[in-house]
């Protein structure tokens, strides 16, 4: 750990190790990890095809085709045609899945809440700002920006 970015590397893989929102859950429900991406995107961008959601994640099409099926079978989506006219299907967000989408969100801002009760107002602005630095960078790179509330 001889770099500042060996101590990043490190504290990114224990964060992607906890999740938040398991830990501090009484009800026992959630998302998983890929259909709150999914429903996050959907919600955020509209209806989208498989195509759409490919070039999104970088995914191939045979995992998004097993990660929308599930979401189908589940009623967190629904097939539709193309608002634009164009010849594919695309995946929207059901009301039901924005109730899911919601619920999960609230979850996990109330998880961190309780991991972050002794933070004070000003750390956790700086962190949600490095954070978001982080990610645009990295979005950068990878060349796939993640849409952001205005």
């Amino acid at each position: 750990m001889n770099k500042p970015t060996d101590r990043v590397e490190f504290e990114i893989m224990l964060l992607g190790r906890y999740t938040v929102n398991a830990r501090y859950r009484r009800d026992g429900t959630r998302l998983d990890r890929s259909a709150y991406l999914l429903l996050n995107r959907l919600s955020a961008e509209g209806p989208m095809s498989i195509g759409q959601l490919t070039e999104a994640f970088g995914l191939d099409a045979s995992t998004l085709n097993r990660q929308t099926a599930a979401l189908l079978r589940t009623g967190l989506v629904e097939r539709i045609p193309d608002p634009d006219g164009g010849i594919a299907r695309k995946f929207r967000i059901t009301p039901d899945g924005e109730h899911n989408l919601e619920s999960e969100r609230t979850a996990n801002t109330q998880g961190l809440e309780q991991v972050m009760t002794n933070w004070s107002p000003a750390d956790v602005a700086a962190f949600a700002t490095y954070l978001a630095r982080l990610n645009t960078d990295i979005e950068h790179v990878d060349g796939r920006p993640w849409p952001r509330p205005s």
